[in-house]
């Protein structure tokens, strides 16, 4: 005879958040402060993912929905370079999804806050008549060390890119169009499960690279440009011909007359960090760190955020919305 599967309405909010911390490391109802004492700063990055503008869960897996979310504030403590230390999600849950399927989501949490350090995590459950909302806030902490040795940026520093642009934009195309997945897995993957390296700040420090600005990628390279110019005071020049792209890109940007350059640009997602690097330390980094990709360069202020293409042309790098809108 099948199990009856779980209701939220049989087990009540208290008993569902016990259950759900079962078999992970973390404890339920834990108070999730941390004690820096003069060691060092937090820093804290919230972000909040509803169902129907963010995600789309007939096409997306909610173990990876679950990692995802974790990921999407993660990477925003390593552009600051932070480390991990606290982590607070609530769950706004329709009626539509049973306590099974929320463990799902769940699981994908507690493997990414495992993956990447946290030391502690807090949940809670609230009714939603609007579908699966997620709300995730994450804390971190930077040493004092790490923040003293952060140079002044400068004309001509490197702008460096830690994987290929636009394929998460691709990928969600080709979810949202039901097109053959495993023509595109990488796309695909891309976007349902970014993945981030949790050694990356431990690297830095070893190598003795510290950069002078950082961003998340998350709403394409233009936003981040257009960042990375206001915080710093200086221009910035990305070239086309640089850029890196995963392959089939430009093969499905012709099937679907999308443009990958605009999908790089300005295309949601990616989930990339940006760094700029000083330029003596350009050698080095290119031999410790030859995942990234060197894609411009920190300018003159009057030159502000240009796309520069093959034939020289600068193009002033403006906000806009997805491509293709």
């Amino acid at each position: 005879m099948e199990e009856k599967k779980k209701s939220f309405a049989d087990l009540g909010r208290i008993e569902a958040i016990k259950m759900l911390y079962e078999g992970t490391p973390y404890k339920p109802f834990e108070s999730s402060w941390f004690e820096t004492a003069g060691k060092g700063y937090s820093t804290n990055f919230s972000k909040l993912f509803l169902e129907g503008i963010d995600f789309d869960l007939t096409y997306f897996p909610l173990k990876h929905l679950g990692y995802k979310s974790v990921v999407a504030v993660t990477g925003e403590l390593y552009a600051e370079m932070a480390r991990p230390k606290t982590l607070s999600i609530t769950l706004g849950i329709s009626t539509k999804l049973g306590f099974d399927l929320v463990k799902e989501l769940w699981d994908g949490v507690v493997f990414a806050a495992k993956e990447h350090g946290y030391a502690s995590v807090s949940l809670d459950l609230q009714p939603s008549l609007t579908g699966l909302c997620i709300a995730v806030s994450a804390c971190g902490e930077t040493s004092l060390l790490m923040a003293k040795r952060r140079p002044i940026a400068k004309s001509m520093d490197l702008i460096c890119i830690s994987g290929n642009l636009g394929a998460a934009y691709f990928g969600q195309q080709v979810l949202e169009r039901r097109m053959k997945l495993e023509d595109y897995k990488m796309l695909v993957g891309t976007y349902l499960k970014p993945e981030l390296k949790a050694s990356m700040l431990d690297e830095l420090e070893s190598a003795g690279i510290v950069p002078s600005f950082g961003y998340f990628v998350t709403k394409g390279l233009a936003d981040a440009m257009r960042r990375l110019v206001r915080d710093s005071g200086l221009g910035a020049k990305v070239y086309v011909d640089k850029l890196p792209f995963a392959g089939k890109t430009f093969d499905l940007g012709k099937i679907l007359d999308i443009d990958p350059i605009s999908a790089a640009m300005n295309g949601g997602d990616d989930y990339r960090l940006l760094f700029t690097i000083p330029i003596d330390k350009a050698e080095k980094f290119r031999h410790d760190f030859q995942t990234y990709d060197i894609i411009g360069h920190l300018a003159l202020p009057e030159v502000g955020a240009v796309l520069v293409t093959p034939d020289g042309v600068e193009l002033p790098v403006k906000a806009q919305g997805w491509p293709n809108e």
